[in-house]
């Protein structure tokens, strides 16, 4: 290869992943900082990039306590945090006093405030005692450089329904606003709301309100995307508490599958939706995504994130298990999620990270494809195949090229360049898994995958 497109690509590819990670360019306009200054006086796009970040279902359910909480985020800011993994998630039943394993305990006494609002346990987390809820823990993420997320169930807790608790600066109650129809089939902690009637959106204020006085940046409301037509009332009237409580809190919908008839609506009041139910460690399940990234595509951009679900890497269900997926098959995951612009939401127990998880969940220049590219799409394949393709958003041209194997054996690839429009160029490739310059080609690239493999290159004309 040319020693001087081998250092014009590697650059290409660096400055990507640099400002992938939120390191500013060395030739970056000096009113950009302005320019964003601007943009959040005036009310900035929530998620310009899809979220990063940590959540803690895959490995821990319904049960995590503040201590394991901050064990992990201690471990997320010295090795996840410098690539930009930035949104700590404490999942569900928070509120739950003795949670102990993924079944939901019928029934179960929840922690609730007068006004029918889930609190934190405080024998699971201590730092909540007297009243003082998630706003303490949430400093401790704060202090750490990162932001704070919880979970939350659709509507009103069944418990508050039953004590017919006071609504929030009203004088209605919980009874005047439930929907004792409108329940979740998988967990018991609530009934929904009805917004039509009078206290309904005044409740959700409430709710979001404590949420911001307690510093939360990020909310993923469970119980919503499925089914959506029942549930889009109590989606509108959760971003109007949003945007009444004042603090910029992202609104992840889940779980899915999200139905593709209300993709005009939903990117308008969240910044991120599940496209599919709970997604682990199966190739089966794996496979399925490569789909409904394909029809979700079309609607993700600044703002608009279809959301594929957490990385189920590492250690796993309560520390049970590792992973089920192959090497290749976790590389072909974290392919999928970064050209496809999925947000990254690592799962598994940060405690017991390995080096090569690491590694696929750091890669730089993965990162640049997912956070700092543009024109991302699927492209023609043969059965057993799946391709796609896209650009740099800050070189122009440098593109990017994914190669996914979804049979059960190898398959050599021979993709024609003329397709990205570069057929009668020379192209320099790189290798993005392996960091490593390939030399140049011309007219087709041509590579062996392995099954449920992938490969990914940056291409520089």
């Amino acid at each position: 290869m040319n020693p001087n497109r081998r250092r014009l690509l590697a650059t290409s590819l660096a400055s990507a992943a640099a400002a992938a990670a939120g390191v500013p360019s060395s030739s970056a306009n000096a009113a950009t900082p302005k320019k964003t200054a601007a943009a959040a006086a005036a009310g900035a796009v929530l998620a310009p990039t899809p979220p990063m970040g940590w959540n803690s279902w895959n490995s821990f359910g319904p049960t995590i306590t503040e201590a394991q909480a901050l064990e992990n985020a201690d471990i997320m800011v010295a090795k996840l945090l410098p690539s930009g993994y930035t949104v700590f998630t404490v999942d569900i039943q928070w509120y739950e006093p003795n949670a102990n394993s993924y079944t939901y305990r019928k029934d179960a006494e929840l922690t609730m405030d007068q006004y029918g609002r889930l609190q934190p346990a405080p024998n699971r987390f201590p730092s909540a005692a007297g009243g003082a809820g998630f706003k303490k823990l949430a400093d401790q993420i704060h202090k750490r450089g990162m932001k704070f997320g919880i979970h939350l169930m659709r509507g009103i807790p069944r418990q508050a329904v039953q004590k017919n608790t006071a609504i929030l600066g009203t004088n209605l109650h919980a009874q005047d606003i439930a929907d004792t129809k409108a329940i979740c089939e998988w967990n018991g902690d609530m009934y929904g709301v009805d917004v039509t009637k009078p206290g309904a959106q005044e409740y959700y204020n409430s709710v979001f309100k404590q949420y911001a006085e307690w510093g939360v940046d990020f909310v993923k409301m469970d119980d919503m995307s499925r089914p959506y037509e029942r549930n889009w009332p109590e989606v509108e009237a959760a971003h109007k508490a949003i945007a009444a409580s004042g603090r910029p809190i992202i609104l992840s919908l889940s779980p899915g599958e999200m139905d593709l008839r209300w993709d005009r609506h939903v990117p308008h009041y969240a910044q991120m939706w599940r496209i599919s139910d709970d997604f682990w460690d199966e190739w089966r399940l794996l496979e399925e995504q490569f789909q409904r990234l394909e029809n979700w595509n079309p609607v993700m951009g600044p703002g608009s994130w279809p959301d594929a679900d957490m990385l189920p890497l590492g250690r796993l269900a309560l520390g049970a298990r590792d992973t089920k997926f192959t090497p290749d098959e976790q590389q072909t995951l974290m392919t999928l999620w970064g050209i496809a612009r999925s947000p990254l939401i690592m799962g598994g127990d940060l405690r017991h990270l390995d080096a090569k998880t690491l590694a696929l969940l750091t890669n730089p220049e993965m990162l640049a494809v997912n956070q700092r590219s543009r024109e991302n799409r699927p492209q023609r394949a043969d059965t057993g195949t799946r391709i796609w393709s896209a650009r740099s958003a800050d070189q122009h041209d440098l593109q990017y090229l994914a190669l996914f194997n979804t049979s059960n054996a190898p398959v050599d690839f021979a993709f024609d360049l003329s397709r990205l429009n570069l057929g009668n160029r020379t192209v320099a490739v790189r290798d993005l898994w392996a960091r490593h310059d390939l030399g140049t080609v011309r007219g087709k690239i041509n590579a062996t995958v392995p099954p449920h493999g992938s490969a990914l290159f940056g291409l520089k004309a």
